[in-house]
C-alpha cells in the first residue's frame, strides 16, 4: 500500500509503511498547513528548488530525524552547509535508494535560495519522478508547461502507466489549468492531483473546474485534496 498525504501547496508525504518520503516541505509560515514541521517524522526529502515555499523547513526536518535531503547538486550543497544530509543529483540522472527509485526531471521555473537581502545561486529546479513500492508518482515541481513531459511514460517508465501526476495550476508562477490539462493528457497518468494553488490570492484557481477539464480532456481521475487528507494509491 501507498499513502500519499497532502500538506498544502506543494508539500507532500509518500508512506510505503515502512519508507516515509517528504516533498518540498513548507510548512512554518504555509497559510495552507494544516500541521507544524516538528510533527512530521521522515526518512528522506526531496526539494523541487530552492524557494522558500518548497526549500521550507526541509533543513530543520532533516537535521531532527536524520533524514537525507535529496535534491540537485546546489540546494544539496546549500543544505549541507547547515548541517543537514544530502544526496545531490542532476537533471536527467537516477538513483536507486532503499525505499525506491528517483529520477530529476525538469522543470521550467528558478532556483534562488534567499537570505535577508541575500540572493544565493540554487542551480536549475527540477521535477522528480518516483518508483516506490510498484507505484509511479511525478511531482512536476514549480514549471511551466513543456513538451518533454510526455517522454515520462513513454521512455522512463517503459510504456507502464504513470500512477500518479502531482501538478500545479495556480499560473502567474507556474502553468495554469488550461496547460496542466495538456501535460495530463501527456503524462497519460490514472490520478491527477492538482498543487500550488488557492495558498495565496495570487494563485487563485477553480479546483472543480479543472476536475472538470481533466474529465471531459482525459481518462485521468483527478483529485482535490485538502491539507492534510491522505490518498491511498492502489
Amino acid at each position: 500500500m501507498m499513502m500519499l498525504t497532502f500538506y498544502g501547496h506543494a508539500n507532500f508525504l509518500l508512506d510505503d509503511g515502512t519508507h516515509k518520503v517528504l516533498i518540498d516541505p513548507w510548512f512554518t509560515g504555509n497559510p495552507a498547513c494544516t500541521v507544524s514541521a516538528d510533527q512530521v517524522n521522515v526518512h528522506y526529502i526531496l526539494i523541487t528548488h530552492g524557494h522558500g515555499d518548497h526549500l521550507g523547513d526541509a533543513i530543520e526536518i532533516a537535521k531532527r530525524c536524520d533524514a537525507t535531503i535529496i535534491a540537485t547538486h546546489e540546494v544539496a550543497h546549500y543544505c549541507n552547509t547547515k548541517g543537514a544530509k544530502v544526496h545531490g543529483m542532476h537533471i536527467g540522472g537516477k538513483h536507486n535508494f532503499d525505499f525506491g527509485r528517483v529520477r530529476l526531471t525538469a522543470a521550467l521555473h528558478g532556483s534562488a535560495i534567499f537570505e535577508g537581502d541575500q540572493m544565493i545561486y540554487g542551480g536549475n529546479p527540477c521535477g522528480f519522478l518516483i518508483q516506490m513500492n510498484g507505484k509511479s508518482i511525478y511531482h512536476a515541481g514549480d514549471t511551466g508547461l513543456f513538451r518533454d513531459m510526455e517522454l515520462i511514460n513513454h521512455c522512463h517508465l517503459k510504456g507502464n502507466r504513470l500512477d500518479v501526476a502531482l501538478l500545479p495550476i495556480g499560473d502567474n508562477y507556474v502553468m495554469g489549468p488550461e496547460d496542466a490539462v495538456y501535460a495530463a493528457k501527456w503524462l497519460h497518468p490514472r490520478h491527477v492531483i492538482p498543487m500550488h494553488y488557492n495558498t495565496f490570492p495570487l494563485l487563485q484557481q477553480d479546483g472543480e473546474a479543472f476536475k472538470k477539464m481533466i474529465s471531459e480532456g482525459t481518462d485521468a481521475e483527478c483529485h482535490l485534496m485538502e491539507p492534510g487528507e491522505s490518498f491511498v494509491i492502489k
